[in-house]
């Protein structure tokens, strides 16, 4: 029985750390063609072209590997997650790549995406999480600051180096600082109200990003229960 217990407990931990590792989703190419599978996200080490991120590719959990270069195509979704290619403004640079993948944390009219890694020339904006998990850990007023970056569980308690940047569009991206954070993330949620005038009252910095995103998608949810 136990020998049972402890084959079937090893086997859930296996299945978890795949779960973890590979997320279901799908990518666009440079043509545009949709292309379904399994994406492993975050990847660091050598990739097929110098200078460019990557993700490995798989059309089901028993095909070979394929590790796919960020000038291979143009988005993909992992998970809820969605990514595009992009490169740093013209006044920063990106120590892992030249190009590389920025995550759409907000697709607004004016967006928000998240870039891990930092920047030079830019300065990157470094989060030490106190909790293991998805952005919005910890409520909205403050507490432990919880970060997945590419769909598959937290840091550990870890911290990193994250940039968070605004635009309509990847080419016009600008990086969120402390100085313009209030500007800027009141015209992102201009739609509500309620979230714009908290964050000019001060309630959210760039230290509670999550938590203040967390709040936004809250306030949007419930307009529609």
């Amino acid at each position: 029985m136990f020998r049972n217990l402890t084959f079937t407990a090893a086997l859930l931990l296996n299945l978890s750390a795949f779960a973890q590792k590979w997320q279901p989703g799908y990518f666009f190419d440079t043509k545009g063609n949709k292309v379904p599978g399994l994406i492993q996200t975050g990847q660091t080490g050598k990739g097929p072209i110098k200078n460019e991120g990557f993700i490995i590719y798989k059309d089901n959990p028993k095909a070979n590997e394929i590790k796919l270069s960020a000038s291979d195509i143009k988005y993909y979704v992992a998970g809820k997650d969605s990514f595009i290619v992009a490169h740093p403004p013209s006044y920063e640079t990106w120590p892992k790549a030249e190009l590389d993948f920025v995550r759409v944390e907000l697709d607004e009219p004016l967006k928000l995406y998240v870039y891990q890694g930092g920047s030079s020339g830019g300065g990157g904006f470094k989060l030490s999480p106190s909790f293991s998990g998805g952005f919005g850990t910890g409520g909205y007023g403050g507490g432990g600051v919880g970060i997945s970056l590419g769909g598959g569980g937290g840091n550990g308690g870890y911290s990193t180096r994250i940039t968070y940047y605004f635009g309509a569009s990847v080419g016009e991206m600008s990086q969120v600082t402390p100085m313009n954070f209030v500007d800027v993330m009141s015209d992102i949620m201009g739609d509500e109200p309620q979230v714009v005038e908290a964050i000019q009252k001060g309630k959210f910095s760039i230290n509670k990003m999550d938590n203040l995103i967390k709040y936004y998608k809250d306030v949007k949810t419930s307009h529609k229960n």
